[in-house]
């Protein structure tokens, strides 16, 4: 296993996978098979630009001089449907709310990543200093997806058809936002397994955003990722489901939701760097069964060791699924001895079919 580096590798992370896209980009309905064309052209488009720069890259310098912020520092700009980013400066810390809920939805969950961020584990922001989060909305148009792009949260509104406005569920803009939490700590390689936990690490963070903000125990959570995001049209209830990979939507369009739940139906493949929005589902349902196993708020036991992980330093960029569940063993064993979360932690990777010898 490769010791990690203390270089950043920003990638390009959508919610939205590419092979969803692909599926819905062949659709005979050309309202359908266009916006989803334009998408994945755009997004490949940006993931080329992010290689091209990554090498270029640098994290911003580190502020050890100044107090560690313990307030937010939000900015939210509107692209107006065109590209250019950031777009049109609109919202900033501390105003009033606009008259435009894109606007204040995305402002609301950069908010709440930040509150349970600094509030449960003591970290400012997503690089421990404060970073300032900006997010854009209305960007391109009926652009399916939402992203980070290793330096700010972009929001397309959808097409209306199969995506509604990719703000209205704070556990998306949780999930993108985590990815730079990891960008900043493990540094996961996006590829692969490596790539998988990388998904799955931001699966897990916005899925307790949006426990946190709603006041929900482990058992009282819907465990999906992005419900409400999908249109009436579609048969199903969001893009994945960690409680039960492989069961968030069984659509005419769509088709069926693919994900496997153990590594007894581990996909091989080249495609979407190697399944990363795929096998996710593996650790993710791994992560389910510890949180209801321990019950109360899953922030508090289960999360801390999945935080304790990532920002712990031990964790290489390569790790494969075995190297991830071995480390959340040991930090379990460190955090809270030997009892009922060393014991829920072996038994939840046990049950997915993944190692922690």
């Amino acid at each position: 296993m490769q010791p990690r580096t203390n270089g950043f590798q920003p990638v390009f992370c959508t919610i939205v996978p590419p092979h969803l896209l692909d599926k819905l980009s062949q659709a005979d309905d050309p309202l359908l098979a266009g916006p989803a064309r334009r998408t994945l052209e755009a997004d490949g488009v940006r993931r080329h630009h992010r290689q091209m720069t990554a090498m270029a890259w640098a994290p911003h310098p580190p502020r050890t001089a100044d107090p560690v912020p313990a307030k937010p520092h939000r900015t939210v700009y509107d692209c107006r449907h065109g590209t250019d980013l950031p777009g049109h400066r609109v919202r900033d810390e501390g105003d009033q709310a606009t008259g435009d809920a894109s606007v204040n939805r995305a402002y609301a969950g950069l908010g709440a990543t930040f509150e349970l961020l600094l509030t449960e584990y003591g970290r400012s922001s997503i690089d421990g200093k404060g970073l300032p989060l900006t997010g854009s909305v209305h960007y391109d148009e009926k652009y399916n997806n939402a992203f980070f792009d290793g330096e700010q949260m972009v929001f397309g509104d959808g097409d209306g058809e199969i995506f509604l406005d990719f703000t209205v569920a704070i556990d998306v803009i949780a999930h993108e936002l985590a990815h730079g939490l990891t960008q900043y700590t493990a540094n996961l390689t996006y590829e692969g397994q490596s790539g998988a936990l990388n998904e799955s690490v931001s699966d897990v963070f916005g899925s307790l955003v949006k426990q946190y903000s709603l006041g929900q125990s482990a058992e009282q959570g819907d465990w999906l990722i992005g419900a409400g995001l999908l249109a009436p049209r579609v048969s199903g209830v969001a893009l994945r489901s960690m409680k039960a990979p492989g069961t968030a939507y069984d659509d005419d369009v769509l088709g069926k939701d693919p994900q496997p739940a153990s590594m007894d139906d581990y996909i091989e493949t080249d495609e979407d760097n190697g399944g990363v929005h795929l096998n996710s589902g593996i650790p993710n349902r791994a992560f389910h069964l510890l949180a209801t196993a321990l019950g109360g708020h899953a922030w508090e036991r289960a999360g801390r060791i999945w935080f304790d992980v990532l920002t712990g330093g031990e964790l290489a960029r390569n790790a494969d699924f075995a190297d991830f569940a071995r480390l959340t063993v040991t930090t379990a064993r460190s955090r809270f001895g030997e009892g009922d979360e060393v014991e829920a932690v072996l038994k939840a990777w046990s049950e997915v079919g993944v190692p922690t010898g």
